[in-house]
């Protein structure tokens, strides 16, 4: 089991965060679902790991005990052995020998506490290098889960910086003065047909009233010339130059017509 967590934490370690979001359709859901998928699987390697540092631990505590053992008995089998030379010196053989027998007791259970200690260096060794492994790895998953936070984070940004980019040019583009399809766009036009219209007609009233002053001189002129052939015809003289006239009573009489008379 230690094997495969080992091999899953290397896989999602190595992971190339920003080639997976190039191929994926929906980044940020990718982005999600690889959040929770770490944050599982650093959970399930932090009870691997811990599973595993427990377990050195425990040989290492052995591996002390067996140690102290070791030395508590040699201890032993010293103390007894100079117990056995004083009573030799003494003469006493039988003590004498009695702790000499106990000297070679401790010593036997002192090679086996050693022996114990020596057969558990290989997997204390083992299990050390397993676990700096495992802490690495869950190092490593660590560091990519904040990556992975960081990625998903800065993408709901953008994406909501987008969206609010996008409804404000839509705002913008709905208010647009300048577009003849709006609402805006066609009251104006409908204004400035308005405005044409009075123009217009300001226009057409102003030609009326140049129309009726220019009759009017014309028949002033009119008047003249008849006032003017009834007084001759009464016997008086024709009238004098400049006396009203605005232009020649006969301008439209040709001139050969004079020589006639």
């Amino acid at each position: 089991m230690k094997q495969s967590i080992f091999g899953r934490m290397a896989q999602l370690a190595k992971a190339n965060i920003n080639s997976l979001l190039d191929q994926a359709e929906d980044p940020q859901k990718m982005l999600d679902q690889m959040v929770r998928d770490y944050t599982n699987s650093i959970a399930e390697a932090e009870s691997a790991v811990a599973q595993t540092i427990g377990n050195l631990r425990m040989l290492q505590d052995d591996y002390n005990e067996d140690v102290k053992n070791s030395k508590d008995w040699g201890n032993k089998a010293l103390a007894a052995s100079r117990k056995a030379d004083e009573y030799r010196a003494k003469g006493d053989v039988t003590d004498a020998e009695k702790f000499d027998n106990l000297a070679k007791v401790a010593l036997q259970r002192q090679m086996s506490a050693e022996n114990e200690a020596k057969s558990a260096e290989p997997s204390i060794a083992s299990q050390t290098d397993v676990v700096d492994k495992l802490k690495h790895g869950l190092d490593q998953m660590k560091g990519k889960l904040n990556e992975l936070t960081g990625k998903r984070n800065e993408l709901v940004a953008r994406s909501k910086t987008a969206a609010a980019q996008s409804q404000v040019h839509d705002a913008l583009k709905s208010i647009d003065f300048m577009d003849p399809t709006s609402e805006v766009g066609r009251f104006e036009e409908k204004i400035r047909r308005e405005e044409a219209k009075v123009r217009g007609q300001q226009e057409l009233s102003a030609s009326s009233l140049d129309s009726q002053f220019n009759s009017l001189e014309d028949l002033g002129e009119q008047t003249e010339i008849e006032a003017r052939l009834a007084a001759l015809k009464s016997g008086g003289g024709p009238a004098a130059i400049g006396a009203g006239e605005s232009r020649s009573a006969a301008s439209t009489v040709d001139d050969a017509d004079f020589d006639k008379l």
